[in-house]
């Protein structure tokens, strides 16, 4: 998880919301880091899981991540738990839940759901001060920037 915390500091330095993941594979070896992207890449489905999921895949040249740990600071929303679960990840860590969209443990239990095709192991509330207190930090600076921007029409 710390090296899922040194992901999510990044996201933030360059003004992304400060979540971070890594994949480890069976014997624990870092496949793939990730972190979110959807400022930079002005995408909004470049969540840190996604950007994860995707490298390990090019990496791997197999979208198949059997045996494979995620390793996440925030719980995961239905996209990126979804994600999860097409990529057949074996189980997924997280930080902090995540009372808006928390897709695995809080609002909805998609890894765990047995009416999927593929499920996997959850664990949840690994260092979860210090990956909430990265968020609270984040955005309480944001607040104190003003909007960022005004929506078109």
């Amino acid at each position: 998880m710390r090296l899922a915390l040194i992901e999510a500091e990044e996201a933030a330095r360059v003004g992304d919301v400060p979540v971070g993941a890594i994949l480890l594979d069976a014997n624990g070896t870092v496949v793939a880091r990730g972190r979110n992207r959807r400022e930079a890449e002005r995408d909004p489905t470049a969540h840190a899981e996604i950007d994860v999921i995707r490298g390990a895949a090019r990496l791997r040249d197999d979208w198949h991540l059997n045996g494979c740990t995620l390793f996440v600071t925030l719980e995961p929303c239905p996209m990126c738990a979804g994600a999860a679960v097409n990529a057949r990840i074996a189980r997924v860590v997280f930080g902090c839940t995540d009372p808006k969209a928390g897709a695995v443990t809080t609002l909805f239990q998609i890894g765990t759901d047995p009416r999927l095709n593929h499920r996997f192991s959850v664990v949840g509330g690994i260092l979860a001060d210090e990956c909430a207190a990265l968020l609270k930090s984040f955005f309480a600076e944001r607040r104190k920037a003003g909007p960022r921007y005004t929506p078109q029409g």
